[in-house]
């Protein structure tokens, strides 16, 4: 039985109603096996439960299905283009029907190719009606790649560049318009592996990106103020949130870990500041490998830090 009808987003500071988790079972895009598992790990350290502790109503609407992984090399500059066509149409039609009820899908993933899925449903809704979009693609990677910058053909490398307009012709435009996304509606923060063809292409674009010496330089608390400059009552805001964002000191589990990232503070901040707008309307969290995981601790730590992007502070404020 479908969920109730729910309210959009309410007014800055309160918590939305009505979640619904996706769960996207696949590694397809990746370069390694394991983020497949992602979906039921996140289950398992309590995400249903700690959102619901925050007052949201949560239904989990299962795992969404399509091919498995086929474990063959890059054809035409792309592996698996097929496989993650099937995936990311599945998820685009599954956050559609969530953002057309008036409920904030969740996207579990899963690695980072289904943000194209993802985004581009978003993005039609927003165009649909009437509404600016910021992303906050949270990542130590830019995701900007192309066939022509990367031999190995990873989609999961590619879906910023995909939703910018450049790339596969299907997945380009999977929402129904090219580009999905302008680079002026996506804030990057956390980046700190990026190739040098794909450096010289975001220089190229103008995306904005707020890199880990960036941060270091300004703090998380400044970088967050820039990025959410312009966020106004009617903005849709997207969060995009790969746990390889994090340090690996604090988040062991993903397929590509770079040294170097936010602390556990820094990125509650983060995610304190974003509950802060009160306009996030979806969410993604992906590339949680639990194959490479510690007890579930990468998971738990998602988890707990998804839990302040509905309002949970480590602070009692007025």
């Amino acid at each position: 039985m479908a969920a109730p009808t729910c309210a959009p987003p309410p007014a800055s500071g309160a918590a939305v109603a009505c979640v619904s988790l996706i769960g996207a079972p696949t590694d397809v895009g990746a370069g390694s096996r394991g983020a497949s598992m992602g979906p039921e790990a996140l289950r398992v350290a309590g995400l249903r439960a700690t959102l619901e502790a925050q007052g949201v109503e949560v239904v989990d609407r299962g795992d969404l299905t399509g091919p498995a992984n086929p474990l063959r090399p890059a054809l035409s500059g792309y592996r698996h283009l097929d496989e993650v066509l099937a995936w990311n149409r599945a998820v685009f039609e599954a956050v559609s029907a969530e953002l057309r009820i008036g409920r904030l899908p969740i996207l579990l993933g899963g690695d980072h190719s289904l943000g194209v899925g993802s985004i581009s449903a978003v993005a039609r809704h927003c165009r649909d009606h009437g509404r600016p979009l910021r992303v906050i693609w949270l990542d130590a990677h830019a995701d900007f790649n192309t066939s022509a910058l990367t031999p190995s053909g990873n989609l999961h490398g590619m879906p910023v560049a995909c939703l910018c307009g450049y790339g596969p012709e299907a997945l380009v435009n999977l929402g129904g318009r090219r580009p999905a996304l302008a680079p002026e509606e996506i804030r990057q923060i956390g980046i700190r592996s990026v190739d040098q063809g794909e450096k010289r292409f975001v220089h190229e674009v103008g995306l904005e990106v707020f890199d880990m010496r960036y941060v270091d330089e300004v703090g998380m608390r400044r970088t967050l103020e820039v990025a959410l400059e312009g966020v106004g009552a009617d903005t849709h805001v997207h969060v995009s949130f790969d746990v390889d964002f994090l340090d690996p000191d604090i988040a062991p589990g993903v397929g590509t870990t770079v040294p170097g990232g936010p602390s556990y503070r820094e990125a509650q901040l983060c995610m304190e500041m974003i509950a802060d707008t009160g306009r996030m309307g979806s969410l993604d969290i992906m590339e949680l490998n639990p194959a490479l995981d510690l007890r579930n601790r990468t998971a738990e730590v998602a988890v707990d830090l998804t839990a302040s992007l509905f309002g949970k502070s480590t602070l009692m404020r007025r």
